[in-house]
C-alpha cells in the first residue's frame, strides 16, 4: 500500500523540479528558433503564464503543485484500491485445477 503523504510529496517534488528545469532548459541555445517559439508556446498554455514574468513563474508553480497533488492522490486511491479484495475473492480458495477437476467430474455423472 502506497502512502498518501509521501507519494504525494514525491509527485509534487518530482513536478516542481521538471517545471523549472523547463524553464531554465529555455535559455539552453541548443534548439533551434522554432524549437524556442514552441517551447514558449507550450508554458503559455497555463492560464495566466506570460513568458519571463515572475509572478507567471509562480503562479505556474502553484499550477504544477496543485495538479501534482491531485494526480498523487488520485494515483494513490488507485492503487490501494486495486489491492483490496473483496469478500468473494477472499472466501474462495479453491485452485484452478481442483475446479476443472470438480467441473468435468459434474459434466460426467
Amino acid at each position: 500500500m502506497l502512502s498518501l503523504k509521501r507519494y504525494r510529496w514525491l509527485c509534487v517534488l518530482g513536478a516542481e523540479v521538471g517545471y523549472f528545469a523547463c524553464l531554465i532548459g529555455d535559455f539552453l541555445p541548443i534548439r533551434t528558433a522554432s524549437g524556442i517559439e514552441l517551447h514558449h508556446r507550450i508554458f503559455e498554455t497555463l492560464p495566466g503564464f506570460v513568458w519571463l514574468n515572475v509572478q507567471s513563474v509562480i503562479l505556474g508553480a502553484v499550477y504544477m503543485f496543485a495538479l501534482r497533488g491531485y494526480f498523487g492522490s488520485y494515483f494513490v486511491w488507485m492503487h490501494n484500491t486495486s489491492l483490496v479484495k473483496t469478500e468473494t475473492e477472499a472466501t474462495i480458495t479453491v485452485s484452478p485445477r481442483k475446479t476443472a477437476r470438480l467441473l468435468c467430474l459434474d459434466l460426467a455423472q
